[in-house]
């Protein structure tokens, strides 16, 4: 029997700069948070900087770059500004994101195929950076197209739907959808990495398909680790994804 690639975690640490913005102190520190992960087995940090700074601050993605002993995997919206930032600070991995101002947290994917110009203009000048690019997009296959036309070597299915649908029928007709996704994107050459809205309760399917090499997430680790702490978070979150893959 053929053996799954392996699979690994990237944690987003956002959710811990949230906390500390409601109160304007100086903790919970996201960095702090980050290296507990990393010590934890994460295999990469996520943060997304906005353009509101509702949470992680640009302090925070210098002080992190400076320390991070994993690969730091910079979300941004496709902005002169946040390009700008990208190309000075040169993190490993930027993923590129839909940004809306009135949202809680993204919603959806990056609508490439309607604004393909742009996106591959950022995605070459990231590259040129040295920087290696992601776009975070529905599992839709006009997007799949696009993705392929900006050069972007890897992307990141939007699980929200999968994650917000019920259980059943609904649930699995979206974990279908990112299932042929992750096959089509990899045939096509594209890695493929997965995240939003995973927990501990529906990580499994999603960790199961052995086309998609990567998880990023974050809220529910976050949320998780205010009862059992950080390592534990990313342990659990960890083994459960382990565990799907065999």
């Amino acid at each position: 029997m053929a053996t799954a690639p392996p699979i690994h975690l990237g944690v987003n640490i956002d959710h811990v700069a949230t906390l500390r913005q409601a109160r304007g102190t100086s903790y919970p520190d996201p960095v702090e948070a980050a290296l507990q992960a990393a010590a934890a087995g994460a295999d990469s940090i996520t943060l997304h900087l906005r353009e509101d700074r509702r949470h992680i601050q640009d302090a925070d993605v210098q002080r992190l770059l400076q320390c991070c002993p994993v690969p730091v995997n910079l979300e941004m919206a496709v902005t002169a500004e946040m390009l700008d930032i990208a190309c000075r600070l040169r993190p490993r991995f930027a993923c590129l994101v839909p940004e809306r101002r009135e949202e809680r947290t993204t919603e959806g994917g990056l609508d490439v195929a309607g604004q393909k110009r742009e996106i591959a203009g950022a995605c070459a000048r990231l590259a040129q950076a040295g920087i290696v690019v992601s776009l975070f997009v529905d599992p839709d296959p006009a997007q799949l197209r696009a993705v392929l036309d900006c050069g972007a070597p890897h992307l990141e299915i939007h699980t929200g739907s999968y994650a917000e649908a019920p259980s059943g029928a609904a649930r699995e007709a979206e974990l279908a959808k990112i299932a042929g996704f992750a096959r089509a994107a990899l045939g096509a050459g594209i890695e493929v990495h997965a995240g939003h809205g995973l927990t501990l309760d529906n990580v499994a399917p999603v960790a199961a398909i052995a086309e998609v090499t990567e998880l990023n997430i974050g809220h529910s680790i976050v949320a998780r680790a205010l009862f059992v702490g950080m390592s534990a978070a990313v342990n659990e979150m960890r083994r459960a994804m382990l565990e799907a893959r065999r």
